[in-house]
Formats: C-alpha cells, sequence, structure tokens
C-alpha cells in the first residue's frame, strides 16, 4: 500500500440513513471508509450489498461504509426512489445521493459496482469492481487497523449510521404473487423475508410463512426464515412432495413449500452465489422470479444474466438460455444475450420474459429467443407505439393473457403496459402506480398488480388503455473517450493481501470483448486469458458500447489448505471514437490508485 492519493471530497444532493447530517472526510477521519457505488436497479450492486454485511458487523467501530448513489435510470434520481431502496434492501449505513454522479466521476468509477478503499488519514488505497471482494476485503481491512493503529491514527467509536423509523404495514415492499388453488394469493413480502397467504380480496391476512427476520432456516411456517424472497412457481398437482417452489433471492436458493402443513425445505443451491462453470448446476445467482414451462420450472437468474431449469423430481438444476454476457441478443438457446431477467410468464408454447437492465420484453418459442420490445441496455423511457419505437424502463414482471397479448409491470415508469402481438403495438393501461413488480391474471380473468412501492397489491380497472408518447432517455454516463484505430484494453488486477494467482486448473485470468454496434470493433472480439487485449476500433463508427467480462482466480498463499476465489466483473464501457484521444483504456478489476 505505497500509492498515496488524497480522497475527494464527498458532495452530492443529500444524505439518508445519517438523521439528515451531512458527512465530510473530516468527519470519517480516524476510520477505515468504504465506498460503495451502487444504484438500486443492479444486480450485482445488490449482491455487494449482501457481502458487506458481515464486514460492518465484524469492524463496526472502526470502518465506516457508505453507500455512493450513482443512477443508471431515470426513475433512480427520484430522491423518494432511492429512500425506499434504501428501506427494501436494507441498507443499514450511510447512503450519499450522487444523483448528478459527480462522486461517480471523481472516483474514476465505470461500472456499477465499484469499491473504494480510504485510509484513517483520507488517502485511497485501493479500488476494485465488481462483487466477490469481500475476503480480500477483510485482507485489507485488518492490514490497514494495524497499520493505523501502531501510528496512533486509528480512532474506534461509534460509526454516523441512524437508523430509519421502522414502518407498519400489511406488506413491505412485496415481490411477486400467485393464485392458490383455493384462490387465495401467494405472495413474496419481500422486505419482510418472508410469504404472506391473502385472501383473494389481496387485503386479509391468512397466514404466514417464516419469521420475518433474515435467515435461511428450514421448518415450519413459524420457524422458516428467507431472505428477500421473489418469485414463486405452483407446481402440478404429484410433481414433488411440496407445493410451491420459492426463488429465496438473496439465499441464492430454491425452497419447497408445502400448502397444508406450511413445511419449507431447500431444494436447490448451495447458499452462496454462482462464480464460475465450475458452480454450474449447484449453485445459484439470484434466482428472480419462476414459471412452470415445457414440463419443467425456468428460473430468472437475475444474477447471472441466464435462465435455468429445474427439475423437481431429481432435484437437478443447469442453464437453459444466456451465456453470462450482459446484452441484448437474440437467436438460439442457450447462445443468447440478456440483461437480468426478473419476470416470467407463460402461455402455450411461449415463455415471455421481462429482461430488466435492457428495458426489454422478450420471449423464447421452439427453441428461439425473440425480443418484442427493448433496443439495448441504455436505452429506456415511456413511448407507445410500434414496438420497434416503444420504450419500458426497468420491467420486473409479465403476465400473459387469454387473449394472446401480455401485460407488463414496467416498473420504474409505474405503468402497467400491454404488448399485443397481433398488430406488433404497446399501449399503456394503468400509469401513476409505485413500482409495480409484478402481474397476475387469476383464472376468472382478473388482473391483480403488485404495487411494490406502495406495499400492496391493486386490480386493474377493466378495459381501460391510455396511449402515452413520452420522453425517450439514455444512461449518461461520461464516455470514454479513445483513439481511431489501434487502442490497448488492459484490465488491473492486483490479488487481494495474501492472495496469488490460481494456476493449479489452468490459467487464472479470462477476458471476452465484445461491442455494440458490432462494427466498432475490427479487430480484438473475443477470449483470451490475457487481461491486456489490443483492439482495433473503426474509425467510421464514431461511438458505441464496449462490452468487456473479466475474470481472475486467485488462492490463499503459503497456507496448507489455501482457499480459492473467483472475482469477475462486467462493464458496459460507453466510448466515443475522437481524433488524438488516449490510445489505452484501463479498467479496474481490482487494483491500487496510483
Amino acid at each position: 500500500m505505497t500509492a498515496r492519493v488524497r480522497a475527494p471530497e464527498l458532495r452530492g444532493r443529500g444524505w439518508l440513513n445519517t438523521g439528515g447530517r451531512p458527512l465530510t472526510l473530516a468527519d470519517l477521519h480516524g476510520k477505515v471508509v468504504l465506498l460503495d457505488f451502487w444504484t438500486f436497479c443492479c444486480i450485482n450492486c445488490l449482491h455487494v450489498l449482501d457481502e458487506l454485511r458481515p464486514l460492518e458487523e465484524k469492524y463496526g467501530d472502526a470502518l465506516v461504509i457508505i453507500g455512493v448513489h450513482s443512477p443508471k435510470f431515470e426513475h433512480e434520481r427520484d430522491p423518494e426512489a432511492l429512500a425506499a431502496a434504501v428501506e427494501r434492501y436494507g441498507v443499514h449505513h450511510p447512503v450519499l445521493d450522487d444523483a448528478d454522479m459527480t462522486m461517480w466521476q471523481q472516483y474514476a468509477a465505470k461500472a456499477w459496482p465499484t469499491l473504494s478503499v480510504i485510509d484513517p488519514e483520507s488517502y485511497v488505497v485501493a479500488s476494485m469492481a465488481g462483487e466477490g471482494h469481500a475476503e480480500g476485503l477483510v485482507r485489507l481491512i485488518d492490514e490497514l487497523i494495524t497499520t493505523h493503529e501502531a501510528k496512533g491514527t486509528l480512532h474506534r467509536g461509534d460509526g454516523p449510521y441512524v437508523p430509519p423509523v421502522a414502518p407498519d404495514t400489511l406488506l413491505r415492499f412485496p415481490g411477486k404473487v400467485i393464485e392458490l388453488p383455493n384462490g387465495n394469493l401467494l405472495v413474496s413480502d419481500s422486505a419482510r423475508h418472508s410469504l404472506a397467504e391473502l385472501s383473494p380480496d389481496g387485503e386479509t391476512l391468512v397466514r404466514r410463512f417464516g419469521t420475518g427476520e433474515r435467515g435461511r432456516t428450514d421448518g415450519s411456517a413459524e420457524t422458516a426464515s428467507f431472505s428477500e424472497p421473489q418469485g414463486l412457481c405452483l407446481l402440478p398437482t404429484g410433481t414433488a412432495d411440496y407445493d410451491v417452489v420459492v426463488a429465496d433471492t438473496v439465499n441464492h436458493l430454491l425452497r419447497g413449500l408445502r400448502l397444508d402443513t406450511g413445511e419449507v425445505t431447500t431444494i436447490a443451491g448451495t447458499g452462496s452465489p454462482w462464480r464460475s462453470a465450475d458452480d454450474d448446476g449447484k449453485a445459484l445467482s439470484s434466482p428472480w422470479d419462476l414459471a412452470w414451462y415445457a414440463d419443467q420450472v425456468i428460473i430468472a437468474m437475475a444474477g447471472i444474466h441466464q435462465l435455468w431449469w429445474f427439475d423437481p423430481a431429481t432435484g437437478r438444476t443447469g442453464v437453459y438460455a444466456g451465456t453470462t454476457v450482459e446484452s441484448l441478443r437474440d437467436g438460439k438457446l442457450p447462445d443468447v444475450w440478456m440483461a437480468q431477467p426478473s419476470g416470467l410468464s407463460a402461455a402455450g408454447d411461449r415463455l415471455w420474459i421481462a429482461d430488466s437492465e435492457t428495458s426489454a420484453l422478450r420471449w423464447i418459442e421452439a427453441g428461439e429467443l425473440h425480443t418484442a420490445v427493448g433496443q439495448g441496455l441504455f436505452d429506456f423511457g415511456h413511448v407507445d407505439g410500434p414496438a420497434q419505437d416503444a420504450l419500458l424502463q426497468h420491467p420486473l414482471g409479465v403476465g400473459a393473457l387469454p387473449d394472446g397479448s401480455v401485460l407488463i409491470a414496467d416498473t420504474y415508469n409505474g405503468a402497467v403496459r400491454r404488448f399485443d402481438p397481433a398488430d406488433g403495438t404497446v399501449s399503456t393501461v394503468d400509469s401513476g402506480l409505485s413500482e409495480p413488480s409484478d402481474v397476475l391474471v387469476t383464472r376468472d380473468g382478473a388482473v391483480i398488480v403488485v404495487e411494490s412501492g406502495a406495499h400492496r397489491l391493486v386490480r386493474l380497472a377493466p378495459g381501460v388503455v391510455k396511449t402515452v408518447a413520452g420522453e425517450r432517455h439514455r444512461t449518461e454516463r461520461p464516455p470514454s473517450p479513445l483513439a481511431p484505430g489501434e487502442v490497448t484494453l488492459d484490465v488491473v488486477f492486483t490479488p487481494a493481501p495474501g492472495q496469488k494467482l490460481d494456476t493449479s486448473f489452468g490459467p487464472s485470468t479470462r477476458l471476452v470483448v465484445s461491442a455494440a454496434p458490432p462494427e466498432l470493433l475490427l479487430e480484438g472480439e473475443g477470449t483470451t486469458t490475457e487481461l491486456s487485449r489490443r483492439l482495433v476500433l473503426n474509425p467510421d463508427v464514431p461511438k458505441g458500447i464496449l462490452q468487456v467480462v473479466a475474470q481472475a482466480a486467485t488462492c490463499d498463499a503459503d497456507v496448507e489448505h489455501a482457499a480459492c476465489h473467483l472475482t469477475r466483473q462486467d462493464w458496459g464501457v460507453p466510448v466515443v471514437v475522437e481524433p488524438g484521444a488516449p490510445s489505452r483504456l484501463p479498467l479496474i478489476l481490482r487494483g491500487l490508485d496510483a
């Protein structure tokens, strides 16, 4: 840790979880500070929130974690939406509202999430992108504490976190809903870490499954525990010795629920997130929704941008669609690209998908993936009309209608939209909702919407259709200027203290590069085992997105039973091609700031 870079001052629109008090670096002098650059749409950011919880507990008197919220979507710039997300995801540390991405630029972030570590003397000592850094952070924080205790520059004591007032509602940020055989509704009460069975009116509690505290314990309805559950799938009668499959999202598990006894069992997953192909068929990654399709359970595996299948008869799982590259590409399964699929609805031979990060409605039929609405990772808005021109904003749910059309929970637009395949158009059927996250079409034809941000279920009025010609938006991150022709892509990776690159099972690093549009790259697309790559940019393409996926395997150094670790990150880097611009693009996977 020889780099001595003074940390930029903390500035933003406002603060959450501090009792209204703004914080400065001077207030944090004497603490190890970890800045977590996140945005609440991003599944990898949510993974990091979960990875940071043990650090908050272990180092509570020496470490201050600050979430720096740098938004991707327009909806995420809304301060009320941010405050709701901080509660929804159980963020128990101060959060700086970086609405204009000032801090993002000051700390040279290029990916969600990015972590920056500041020592007790207010110098930046390390930066890292992506998830999976918990073990390395433990080693780094231990080293910083030891060094600064010896110097007398570490000051232990309470941090600046001030918890908000606890709310009191029947549901709290519900996620998904299904209809049970008796006509009742089963809702994933996500922020309450439980499932709620409601009467058909959607307002009367019949019973609850789970303690309401975050956990992963099997057992009875009263003793079982979940962690932010989402998707639910009612199995055909006699399929298994449980009735409902539950996507226990933050636990990275599938759970089985027996409706007669209320018993909850773990049926798939290890409890740790998927990290590499070595985990296929074992570990899951943020399963977000479920559907019974083609005689199996299909899992929207939001955490790795794929769909998986699950066989209740054998308990086995496997990849159904997607390569883990986060983008939008149609074609034959499984070699397609998806981006945080979060909603599923089966209708005959079609499986409808809400692909949230591309703001897309997609469908699978006859072994191929198609896009009905959606233009890419950074294009979104609220525009009705022909599907090729229509825009959504981070949809999380879908519900197929008997007439062949599909309703979309257009979450960040606060609307329910309808796509009609017959004429290829998109319309708005309801708006003014608070983050709708699912749409259920009941057996009697009623439409029930999970209005997650309002903590309730609502019934959609029949026959209402609006036409919205709203705004088109793009994610406006500062692009990286690059020279036309030959440039060098360098992914910077330094192993955490006490670790070394692991070559026990082959090359320790891997780099995958692609571009949108594909014409941006004349040379350099593909996969190699080096973290540096020669690219050739097309001078006739003025701008685009470089899609970079890097991973590095490490193991503990000089110990008898070394643990292994995998660090992985996706970047979608906006670039502009300009004569005279730099000919090198550095991306920090993990490294010391210089």
